[in-house]
């Protein structure tokens, strides 16, 4: 064993003894932890946060001096079948050991930055409710909502009034021609005319022809009207 482990042990064993008979009765007997302590390579600076865990729960802590640490263990009921982990400075210690009633053991701690995990603490307790603040601004209209369902149809309304008369429809196309009528029938003889000459009986006949075709020509136009 090397003069500084001797020491440290010494150490640990002076503390034993310096704890008064009378706490021994009330608690179990702590576990003392001393060794070096370095950090990233080197020496934890003087002040440097040294912590024991248990199951994730500080259970003690100390700071650096000159490189070493001493760090006491206890409890009232202590914690028998624990495994005890450390933390310089919030890095995680690659050392573990057993926590032991009344033990005294020299463990140089060896921690790296960026290895310790933040541990979180549990939610409070929800405080009172505070005063009412003040009524916001209205908010902007939202967009439209979708057209709804089709309602069922209503009674029917009453009867309007008569609209004005409309006006006259356009003249139709004249009608085609009818067909010639049948030729009427022939005249009266006219009387017999005195002996004259052979030229007042052509005028006779002639006077005759115009009288029938007078009278064709007007059931003719009788026929057509």
């Amino acid at each position: 064993m090397t003069k500084t482990r001797f020491l440290a042990l010494i150490t640990a064993l002076a503390l034993l003894l310096a704890i008064p008979t009378s706490v021994f009765a009330q608690n179990a007997r702590p576990h003392v932890f001393v060794g070096t302590v370095t950090l990233d390579g080197v020496a934890a600076a003087d002040g440097a946060a040294v912590t024991a865990w248990i199951d994730g729960e500080q259970v003690g802590a100390t700071t650096a001096s000159a490189g070493k640490y001493v760090l006491q263990l206890e409890s009232t009921s202590g914690f028998p079948g624990s495994t005890v982990s450390f933390k310089v400075s919030g890095a995680d210690a690659s050392q573990t050991i057993a926590w032991e009633q009344g033990g005294a053991d020299e463990v140089d701690l060896i921690a790296a930055t960026g290895s310790g995990t933040a541990s979180v603490g549990s939610d409070g307790a929800t405080g009172p409710a505070g005063p009412a603040g003040q009524w916001g601004r209205p908010g902007d209209d939202g967009a439209d909502g979708a057209d709804g369902a089709a309602g069922p149809p209503g009674p029917a309304g009453s009867v309007g009034a008569a609209g004005p008369p409309g006006s006259d429809g356009q003249n139709g196309s004249n009608g085609a021609d009818g067909s010639n009528g049948s030729n009427g029938s022939n005249g009266a003889p006219g009387a017999d005319g005195s002996d004259g000459g052979g030229g007042l009986g052509v005028i006779a006949l002639i006077v005759a022809i115009v009288a029938l075709l007078a009278a064709g020509g007007s059931y003719m136009m009788g026929r057509r009207a």
